[in-house]
């Protein structure tokens, strides 16, 4: 249950890239339960309408527009579809991800592109599409981050440099877009519970027993959890804050996750 006021978002815009499922669906769902309307992207258009029914069916406000963030035109076209239906954008939550573990030795160019695009290219388009459509000043951007960012984690090589590019573009464009009032920052999960990520990376008990000794909190995170500080960051009560990495991991990057990940992705082999 959330500790925030009820309505501490009512008026606001929000569009939310990667919303059609994970960590960016509870977000959406976080946001308009505050009273923003939300716009939920995602390549995926049954994702999106399923998501898009429970946010309805909470009485919220939602609508989607499928397009990849690889593509700057069609990401574009979705949030001038927002800013016609309901005005300047608010908030600007980017969560479109993508990853699978691989060594180095063992990637293509082709898998080491597909998943910086993804994660790096897909939040500049994002970013760049929408500044001209952002309420000035006012508006929250939040990107959706990585502890790979700054600490090494084998067989990730791809999202340590997509997630470290990530990081910096948010830091510049708090320097750069600080002076017409838009704030820009980071979320940086750790092992989050019930996601596409975890599924992949510690898909056995043994697995996440591997994982879970490098968390000091001794569980995984949750969705809400992360959703909590996503609406943090999108309401007045963090209108001074711009240009921060927020780790909200369970201490997990203090611990050498990097080498729970690898033991928990040799354990698939053994």
């Amino acid at each position: 249950m959330s500790v925030f006021q009820q309505g501490i978002l009512n008026g606001k815009v929000a569009f939310v890239t990667g919303g059609g499922s994970g960590i960016g669906q509870s977000i959406a769902e976080r946001y308009a339960e505050y009273g923003a309307k939300v716009m939920l992207n995602g390549r995926k258009q049954d994702k999106l309408d399923a998501a898009v029914e429970r946010i309805r069916q909470r009485g919220g406000v939602a609508e989607t527009f499928a397009a990849d963030v690889r593509e700057f035109d069609a990401v574009e076209a979705g949030l001038r579809k927002t800013q016609e239906a309901w005005g300047p954008i608010d908030i600007l939550l980017c969560g479109a991800a993508g990853n699978f573990p691989a060594p180095v030795a063992g990637m293509s160019d082709r898998g080491f592109k597909a998943v910086v695009d993804i994660d790096l290219l897909g939040t500049f388009n994002t970013c760049r599409a929408a500044y001209p459509l952002l309420r000035k000043p006012g508006a929250s951007v939040v990107s959706i981050s990585a502890g790979h960012a700054f600490q090494p984690v084998p067989f990730q090589a791809h999202v340590c440099a997509a997630k470290a590019g990530v990081d910096m573009l948010m830091k510049v464009l708090a320097l750069e877009w600080g002076p017409e009032g838009i704030r820009a920052n980071c979320i940086t999960p750790g092992p989050t519970g019930d996601t596409e990520g975890m599924r992949r990376l510690a898909p056995t008990e043994e697995a996440k027993r591997l994982v879970l000794s490098h968390v000091p909190l001794r569980r995984y995170g949750t969705k809400d959890e992360l959703a909590d500080l996503a609406l943090f960051l999108a309401s007045e009560a963090a209108s001074y804050i711009t240009g921060g990495i927020f780790v909200c991991d369970g201490g997990s990057s203090l611990a050498n996750m990097g080498a729970g990940i690898a033991q928990a992705f040799a354990s698939k082999g053994s």
